[in-house]
């Protein structure tokens, strides 16, 4: 969990020294938002792989599976609001998006393989 607050944390910092460093022209105007909500999934994530590591390590996969398709199906609807609310620079919009997407999917990814390697 706390790993989770760093990272948000972390690129929280980013976001806010974009416009110092000249980047703002690539950094969307609702950064905080997307990054509230990945700050949102990733919490719910993890108490999700929680759940499933706690009560029979069995149906772990299907948790995590279940945790994919959640992420899956909730980014799908917040850039469909996004799209539908028409955002400005919507390929910007995008682009960070998906940047946040692959950084905390991998970091999830790297998150677990460390926790199930004290397991194997």
């Amino acid at each position: 969990m706390l790993r989770i607050i760093l990272l948000s944390a972390g690129i929280g910092l980013v976001f806010f020294l974009a416009p110092f460093l000249g980047l703002e022209a690539y950094v969307a105007v609702d950064k905080w938002f997307i990054l509230a909500f990945y700050a949102a999934v990733s919490y719910f994530n993890h108490l999700l792989m929680q759940q499933g590591f706690a009560n029979n390590r069995q149906h772990f996969v299907q948790f995590y599976m279940g945790s994919i398709l959640a992420r899956l199906l909730l980014s799908i609807a917040f850039v469909g609001v996004y799209i539908m609310k028409g955002t400005p620079d919507i390929y910007i919009f995008l682009s960070n998006f998906f940047v946040l997407y692959l950084c905390y999917t991998g970091f999830e990814i790297y998150d677990l393989y460390r926790k199930l390697r004290h397991f194997s």
